[in-house]
């Protein structure tokens, strides 16, 4: 199709008004296809970013109930976010994907050039659509953390295993540090509390770098099975844990410590991250607040089942999560300042027992 979904045809016709007498029923026809061309195009975006959060709330539940406490028009710009993240991470991790070879560069290099198109205004799909109109939206937004993924994902290409922290750091930044910049733009930040989104930037990188080592952890089985150890090489022989033990998905006194040491280094993230919720545009302190209580609670469940990421799933249920939302609630409140916040704060930090987050 030649031309934008965004943008009128470059072959638009000298401008003419249905009230020009000059020019009668010419100039109604074209102010009407002018009319039809925005209406097909609103609707199209409705379908898009309705498509988007059924794509999330598939793939993403945890993170689709933070999601549904935002504004529609910020809920709707994060939704198609997470998309493309997800449709990205698909080229390497997909059901599709029987091997990782040379044809994931090559695939990951036509991603990226379509990116480039959708930041141009150019989309090829109804998803890129809701994407494209968000970044039309959201001129904070940057294209330089969607290529950063794009490179993590490359790194899912050429390894699979991480000799130190550092350099598992630097994977977690590419493939979800950056979602934290992809999202802060859309989230906002509150003027009388941060003269600049580059003051949140340290607590949204380090809300995405907790969800992704969350997620290894709660996953060391699942990637053992595909031949992947994102465990740091140098901490499992600290603490005297091999591999050869950990594909025979082997739970000992080792593998717990190790374990642990993992879990204590993720809070510390949460912990930062917290830091920065008070920062943001207070319709955006609910939902990262909610996100971050529910997810990290896949933390307490890895303990509650003794270590043990091999054989059993760290889980959250339901209920569970519907218990925390009013926690988190409360939790905003405190941030916030008000009379219930403040009669919470105390309540909450020492009289009733809550989990080492």
């Amino acid at each position: 199709m030649g031309g934008s979904f965004l943008t009128l045809p470059q072959t638009t016709p000298k401008r003419v008004f249905p009230w020009d007498t000059t020019t009668g029923v010419i100039g109604l026809s074209h102010f009407e296809r002018q009319v039809a061309f925005y209406r097909r195009r609103q609707r199209l975006l409705q379908q898009a970013y309705k498509e988007c959060g059924r794509i999330t709330s598939i793939f993403a539940k945890t993170f689709y109930l933070g999601t549904l406490f935002l504004p529609k028009r910020k809920r709707d710009a994060i939704w198609a976010v997470y998309v493309w993240c997800r449709r990205t991470d698909d080229l390497v991790d997909g059901p599709r994907v029987r091997q990782r070879d040379a044809s994931l560069r090559q695939k990951l290099s036509e991603w990226e050039s379509r990116l480039e198109q959708v930041w141009a205004g150019y989309p090829q799909d109804a998803l890129d659509l809701a994407l494209a109109d968000t970044v039309r939206n959201y001129p904070g937004l940057r294209i330089d953390p969607f290529r950063d993924m794009i490179q993590g994902m490359l790194m899912d290409v050429d390894r699979a295993r991480y000799e130190t922290f550092d350099e598992l750091y630097l994977y977690c930044y590419r493939v979800a540090g950056t979602v934290g910049l992809m999202a802060l733009p859309i989230l906002g930040v509150d003027p009388e509390r941060c003269k600049s989104e580059a003051e949140a930037v340290e607590s949204a990188l380090a809300l995405g770098i907790a969800l992704q080592l969350t997620n290894i952890l709660r996953d060391v089985g699942e990637d053992a099975l595909r031949g992947r150890v994102y465990l740091p090489q140098e901490e499992m022989r600290y603490f005297g844990y091999t591999e050869d033990e950990l594909f025979a998905s082997v739970v000992n006194d080792r593998y717990q410590e190790l374990i642990k040491f993992q879990i204590a280094r993720v809070r510390a993230y949460y912990r930062t991250a917290e830091c920065g919720i008070a920062k943001l545009h207070p319709s955006a302190r609910l939902p990262i607040r909610a996100s971050l209580d529910m997810y990290r609670q896949i933390l307490d469940a890895i303990e509650e089942n003794d270590f043990d990421n091999f054989h059993r799933r760290a889980y959250v249920s339901k209920l569970k999560k519907a218990l925390t939302l009013p926690v988190s609630c409360l939790r905003v409140q405190e941030t916030e300042g008000t009379w219930l916040g403040r009669l919470w704060g105390p309540f909450d930090r020492g009289f009733i027992q809550r989990p080492n987050v």
